[in-house]
């Protein structure tokens, strides 16, 4: 019996075998989604993420395959079953290769299909997603309704339980250090220290002694032996955020570190045992600093064991309400301001902007709004003002039907001076109905005679 509540998505054009299929996993717990087609499929999975996929091998349009590829692209661990007649075999083996989790051939065994999909939930980190990541304190501090995120956490999750560096890519404000954070407080080094330090903001010439630190007498200034962060960090995580900005000079040393797992401070000559966990952080995109000389390709590959991208805001809507009132809750033990939420139109302001500076340009628009604001909701007008947008215009279809039809009118006579044959040849119409228009946006030829 399925302890869980596991939603499994079905897709088969054959309505008889969903039926059955739907059926034989309701009876034991499942939640059964199912779809005539892969392109369904995919809308639904961009929707509400199911924990597996059961798809038919041989479909008019989207084939199994096909949609495996797209599916492996967005959701790597989402594992996908493949169901084949025995005629495709040899697909369903090559397809197994690719990454499918495993095939079955029709017509479905009951038990075989409860066996495998079991197996696959077991080991997809999918099905921990809801329970392990958003109730655990080691991401807490990262508030998200989104499918993309949630399997990004799980597999940071599953990442956290190794000594693998890791690789965290996104644009700035995008919560690529909370995530680091959360990786280290996962893993077996979260009693040990979390040190992360921002390549970009510190000078070259003090990045070297802030990392390896220094011996008394170093340099000019240097009255005593300095600790740097991977000395501090000793048994848990460094945090590199902004990576791409390090000095190539102070790479070449890095990649010494990590190969020998070594550091010797500057003017000293001994060297210093250090453990540690590398995570590396950037908005820049290093396969493109790599082949411009900018950043050396074995140090890349050393950190870039495992990659993860953060994805932008306006990639995750949905979470735009949650911060903003994750974020209310934060500014108001900070300001004691007796906010207590936004108007509708704020909120959907907020929601509709495209964050340029994705988490953390939403806090400080927040931050803003509640310090100024005077009532209990925050207004449209206060988040517009914030975001030195001006307030957009949303019109009806019908009015934004009209709006368009007069434009087109206008810039028609404008054209052709007024001349309605031309301007109802141009437009594709009689002339009877293009007076009609006219007269339907008040409209008349002789406004535009003679308008040069």
């Amino acid at each position: 019996m399925n302890t869980r509540i596991n939603t499994v998505l079905l897709v088969d054009d054959d309505p008889d075998l969903l039926r059955l299929l739907s059926m034989r996993l309701q009876s034991v717990g499942y939640t059964v989604q199912t779809t005539a087609s892969g392109e369904e499929a995919l809308t639904k999975i961009a929707i509400t993420r199911p924990h597996a996929v059961i798809t038919d091998l041989r479909m008019p349009g989207m084939d199994g395959l096909t949609l495996f590829d797209r599916i492996h692209n967005q959701h790597p661990t989402l594992p996908v079953i493949v169901l084949t007649a025995h005629g495709t075999i040899p697909d369903a083996v090559q397809a197994t290769q690719r990454g499918v989790f495993g095939y079955l051939t029709k017509p479905v065994e009951a038990r075989e299909l409860l066996s495998l999909l079991a197996r696959a939930l077991s080991l997809s980190p999918e099905e921990s997603a809801t329970e392990s990541t958003r109730d655990a304190s080691w991401c807490a501090e990262i508030v998200t309704a989104n499918p993309s995120m949630e399997t990004l956490l799980a597999e940071a999750k599953l990442v956290a339980d190794s000594n693998a560096s890791v690789l965290i890519q996104g644009e700035s404000g995008t919560g690529k250090e909370l995530l680091a954070k959360a990786i280290h407080l996962a893993s077996p080094r979260a009693t040990h220290p979390f040190v992360a330090i921002n390549c970009a903001a510190i000078p070259e010439q003090l990045l070297e002694s802030e990392l390896f630190g220094h011996a008394r007498g170093a340099f000019t200034g240097a009255v005593s032996a300095h600790k740097g962060l991977f000395q501090i960090a000793s048994g848990g995580t460094v945090l590199l955020d902004e990576i791409g900005d390090m000095p190539l000079a102070l790479q070449s040393k890095l990649l010494r570190v990590l190969q020998d797992q070594e550091i010797r401070p500057i003017g000293s000559t001994q060297s210093v045992r250090v453990d540690v966990r590398i995570i590396s952080a950037t908005h820049q995109v290093l396969e493109q600093a790599v082949a411009e000389n900018q950043f050396r390709e074995d140090l890349y590959y050393r950190l870039n064991v495992v990659s993860l991208n953060m994805p932008p805001l306006r990639d995750r809507r949905e979470d735009i309400p949650l911060l903003a009132h994750h974020f209310l809750k934060t500014l108001h033990e900070k300001h004691r301001h007796s906010v207590n939420g936004f108007t509708p139109e704020a909120m959907e302001a907020l929601i509709a902007y495209e964050w340029p500076g994705n988490v953390r340009h939403l806090f400080n628009t927040v931050e803003q709004c509640c310090v100024l604001c005077t009532a209990p909701l925050i207004p449209a007008s206060l988040v517009i003002r914030a975001l030195r947008e001006k307030p957009v215009e949303i019109l009806t279809y019908s009015e934004a039907k009209q709006h368009f039809e007069r434009e087109y009118l206008i810039q028609l006579l404008k054209l052709t001076n007024g001349q309605i044959t031309e301007a109802a040849r141009l437009a594709g119409r009689n002339r009877t109905e293009f007076y009609r228009l006219l007269q339907r946006n008040h409209l008349t030829p002789a406004m535009f005679k003679n308008n040069e």
